[in-house]
């Protein structure tokens, strides 16, 4: 189902708590995009020295030289080399491209190994709480019989992903690994680092090709540190809106380890030379507002937030409330907090619906067409239908206050107590 809902309120000051779905663009960073695509308008490629028009010229290296820029900052950001990022349109683009360059790049060691056909397929590993441009992929190209694939269901004891239970799932013909660094629901945090070292050691005692390795960082990023040296995987996704990374328009990018020398992409797109040939197509020339030196304090504030908005629906709605993410012995992203208000008739779409100033969502916007029915990432969890069919999940951000989450509690009480008297 979809809502749209048009306030025409005078005192109407929303409270947004979906920084889990995507960010508002800070105000600092639309003047700056505004400058940028005033100032920086020319070519990014690398600027040609032409006598005949300098100011092309110029043009051209201005937005070169911002392009530069962002490739450095986001590669500070998750200690990377600037020559491993490439951009691309968001983050759906990039896991797509990383699953295609996997499928491809078995195909290309069998060739290159001489070896004949077997009637081994590539075979591709996730876990069963990835994001659709992860998992759909994996089961469109299942379905075409092209790549054998094996979703890993998370523990409904600790809510991550085990690395016993992905090293279980190693085949010789497996190709890609691809796990998530933190969940877009859950907030819970995989032990990607950990899955890394045992892939990595159990395919070099068996002798079988390598295995690349993969993590969606979307929710990750922005929440808490990231360094790709540390996680040991091939490529990580980035994307610029979903909570904390930019703050910026909707952008993406993809690391890759030793970009075409020690990890191979494969294109899926054909036309000019840009981005090195491997995506290809001019970028718009944006600006972000990077919060990799400000992420301590980022990280300490969100905590402090999320942590008092816990505190305050406990003390409103007592026994009736269920954290959905609450998994001992498992850490979780410090904005993202998953609540249900149990009861008839409170399903979490109801209950936001009746919501006067609190902005927030049942789940991920990429499950939006389910509807009313319980979020699959929780059931897979191991939280009950009626449980899931409550839950909201709260994500707040940098700027978002203690005084925003009285507000937010008072909304929602109110909302439920509607509900429980139209009953």
């Amino acid at each position: 189902h979809h809502f749209v809902i048009i306030l025409f309120l005078k005192d109407y000051t929303p409270i947004y708590m979906d920084y889990n779905a995507t960010t508002p663009v800070a105000p600092e960073v639309i003047r700056a995009t505004y400058d940028a695509m005033r100032d920086a308008w020319g070519n990014p490629r690398p600027p040609i020295l032409n006598v005949f028009d300098v100011s092309l010229l110029q043009h051209n290296f201005v937005a070169f030289s911002h392009c530069n820029l962002l490739l450095e900052n986001v590669a500070r950001m998750i200690g990377g080399n600037s020559e491993d990022i490439i951009f691309t349109s968001g983050g759906t683009e990039s896991n797509n491209m990383v699953l295609h360059t996997a499928v491809e790049h078995f195909w290309k060691s069998q060739r290159d190994a001489r070896k004949g056909d077997d009637g081994s397929q590539p075979h591709i590993i996730a876990s069963d709480v990835e994001h659709d441009s992860v998992k759909l992929v994996a089961e469109h190209l299942k379905r075409e019989g092209k790549v054998d694939f094996t979703c890993v269901p998370v523990s409904k004891t600790t809510g991550r992903v085990e690395a016993d239970d992905v090293v279980a799932a190693v085949r010789p013909n497996t190709c890609l690994v691809s796990i998530m660094l933190a969940n877009n629901e859950t907030g819970i945090i995989m032990p990607i680092r950990e899955i890394s070292q045992r892939v990595r050691s159990l395919r070099q005692q068996d002798g079988c090709a390598r295995v690349l390795i993969h993590t969606d960082a979307a929710q990750a990023l922005g929440k808490i540190p990231v360094d790709v040296k540390e996680l040991g995987v091939d490529y990580l996704t980035i994307v610029g809106h979903k909570g904390g990374s930019f703050y910026g328009p909707r952008i993406g990018a993809l690391y890759v380890n030793g970009l075409g020398v020690k990890t191979p992409l494969y294109s899926m797109l054909f036309g000019g030379g840009q981005e090195r040939n491997f995506r290809p197509g001019y970028h718009t020339v944006i600006a972000a507002e990077l919060v990799t030196d400000r992420l301590s304090d980022y990280e300490s504030h969100m905590l402090d937030v999320r942590e008092y908005l816990e505190e305050r629906l406990k003390a409103v709605f007592k026994d009736k409330l269920h954290f959905n993410n609450h998994f001992q012995g498992s850490d979780r992203l410090p904005n993202t907090c998953n609540v249900s208000i149990l009861g008839p008739g409170l399903q979490g779409w109801r209950v936001l619906s009746h919501c006067k100033k609190l902005l927030a969502s049942v789940g991920a916007a990429c499950h939006s067409d389910h509807g009313d029915r319980p979020s699959p990432i929780l059931l897979s969890c191991g939280v009950t239908p009626e449980v899931a069919s409550n839950a909201l999940r709260l994500s707040v951000g940098h700027r978002t206050s203690r005084e925003d989450v009285d507000v937010a509690v008072k909304d929602l009480q109110e909302a439920v107590k509607l509900l429980e008297q139209s009953q």
